[in-house]
């Protein structure tokens, strides 16, 4: 749905945001809320208006809400819209919501606002129900272990995120049934539990729907510039690590595509990265290989001889024609004999990544690419949805590609999920990004056993994770102030290197700021 002309009587940066994510959802687009240029010839409606009244319902009369639905302070939101159809025809709606007194004023405010919209534009335009409502948020389950920790029971939560936020049944159950799965992993976790990521910035071609920020593999010149950086960003967390005691849960090794590296650097990153932060608290240690074309015997005895528990091995999809369209240099073939070395090497749990909604893709497509995942037996499996992100050579030549249509990938989600589910595998971590095709999430899926705990704990963010690498991001919890901080380094590679002094002090600075001096500091 195009709208030519727009208004909104508020100019708060949260409310425009939250009504940019309702016309997001429902596809309406408004050229003055864009973010890049909307070119149409027609425009289904000339104008759109919202007012959105704000009020705290403290004076009787203020609500036509019945007194025993309005105790004091409250947020009561009253929506109106009114919008000018092509034959001049104006029309009005309105609608009043009361939010619940167990949730903080101004997100109960900001809930009710796109609880309006929706129920108004879907009663309005005709729009069909969104499988997740107004949960728009990347991680819905933080939602859900609020409510549990508030003493609901698991059915009480399912009715909460079907009522509050209109979330179907099925996905509201999906993720209370996950959330109750995570509690016994983020029990173990307490101020001085962490984990570490290590960035590794580079890829040996960029895929047609990536946005990361990586890097073509530079020559060897570029390669040591990178690990000279690297070892310092490395031993400025090692620092931290000593000087606070932190006890390192899991080691995440990501990208990129850290095995893009020459076999020599490889090793050595993984050595270093073993050698400074295994401990015997530590229970996982992952390293994506990505693609098999960054693959070799090499490497594979490296992440052996430094005892790696998890590989993830992404094929994206199994199809050979979509393999080339999306600019991956190897086979189907080449995957199935990547996974087997990873088994035959005694690699404990392997994941496998896939991603619904591939350009020229089908429901036959992946139900032929989840025939050859499942019969490999991985101990886990990744459903993505397609994200159409801005930077991608996908978004950016988007005219150029057949994306398969909304219901579409949702047939095709419902058919990858049939067969995860058949093999036995149960999802255990979730998120969400903008302008997923299908209006889907992605979604982690493990045998009993084989979860891992790096995944669910980036997630749900109870726990500090210190960033080390290009890109990398360091997530402080403050664990009194119940409040998540953070940390970047840079995601241009040059800049990283020039400054990598800054960006160990600022995550030092950080990391203090929230847990206090060192004893030996102090």
């Amino acid at each position: 749905m195009l709208i030519k002309n727009f208004t909104l009587n508020s100019s708060h940066q949260v409310v425009v945001k939250v009504v940019r994510e309702i016309l997001n959802l429902f596809a309406m687009e408004v050229p003055a809320l864009a973010k890049e240029p909307v070119e149409y010839v027609e425009t289904d409606y000339d104008l759109l208006e919202l007012n959105i009244e704000n009020t705290v319902d403290s004076v009787a009369g203020e609500t036509t809400l019945p007194q025993t639905e309005r105790p004091g302070q409250w947020p009561v939101v009253h929506t109106k819209v009114s919008y000018v159809a092509r034959d001049g025809q104006r029309h009005q709606m309105e609608i009043e919501a009361v939010g619940r007194g167990s949730e903080r004023f101004e997100a109960g405010k900001h809930r009710l606002i796109k609880l309006n919209l929706y129920h108004l534009f879907r009663q309005e335009f005709d729009f069909p129900e969104a499988p997740w409502g107004i949960l728009h948020g990347v991680r819905p389950t933080k939602i859900v272990h609020r409510m549990l920790a508030e003493g609901l029971s698991r059915d009480e939560v399912v009715a909460r995120l079907r009522q509050d936020y209109e979330a179907s049944e099925e996905k509201a159950a999906t993720i209370v049934d996950m959330a109750i799965r995570q509690q016994p992993f983020l029990a173990r976790t307490d101020e001085k539990t962490i984990s570490i990521y290590v960035g590794i910035p580079f890829c040996l071609t960029r895929c047609l729907y990536c946005s990361f920020p990586a890097n073509i593999l530079p020559d060897r010149g570029g390669i040591d510039k990178f690990m000279t950086a690297f070892r310092k960003d490395l031993q400025g967390v090692v620092d931290i690590v000593a000087d606070y005691g932190f006890k390192v849960q899991s080691i995440y090794v990501g990208g990129g595509t850290p095995t893009s590296l020459p076999d020599m650097y490889f090793r050595e990153m993984l050595e270093l990265v073993n050698q400074s932060f295994r401990c015997q608290d530590t229970v996982e240690f992952t390293v994506e290989a990505g693609r098999p074309d960054s693959m070799s015997p090499a490497k594979l005895q490296a992440m052996v001889d430094c005892g790696v528990t998890r590989v993830s091995c992404n094929p994206q999809t199994m199809q050979p024609k979509t393999l080339k369209r999306i600019g991956r240099n190897h086979s189907p073939e080449a995957i199935v004999e990547m996974f087997h070395d990873l088994r035959q090497a005694g690699i404990p749990e392997i994941n496998m990544d896939l991603i619904i909604g591939l350009p020229g893709e089908g429901v036959e497509d992946i139900r032929d690419t989840m025939k050859q995942i499942v019969a490999l037996a991985p101990d886990d499996i990744t459903l993505h949805s397609l994200a159409l992100k801005r930077g991608s050579r996908l978004k950016m030549n988007l005219h150029e590609y057949e994306l398969p249509d909304d219901d579409t990938c949702r047939e095709m989600f419902g058919v990858a999920m049939d067969y995860v589910r058949q093999a036995g595998l149960k999802p255990y971590y979730l998120y969400r990004q903008g302008y997923m095709r299908g209006q889907m999430e992605n979604v982690g899926c493990s045998r009993p056993g084989a979860e891992s705990m790096y995944n669910i704990q980036i997630m749900e963010e109870h726990q500090t994770i210190l960033g080390i690498g290009g890109a990398a991001t360091s997530k402080v919890v403050d664990f009194r102030e119940n409040r998540l901080k953070s940390a970047f380094n840079a995601k241009d590679l040059l800049t990283y290197e020039r400054d990598i002094d800054i960006y160990v002090a600022k995550r030092r600075a950080l990391v203090e700021e929230t847990y206090g001096k060192p004893v030996r500091e102090a």
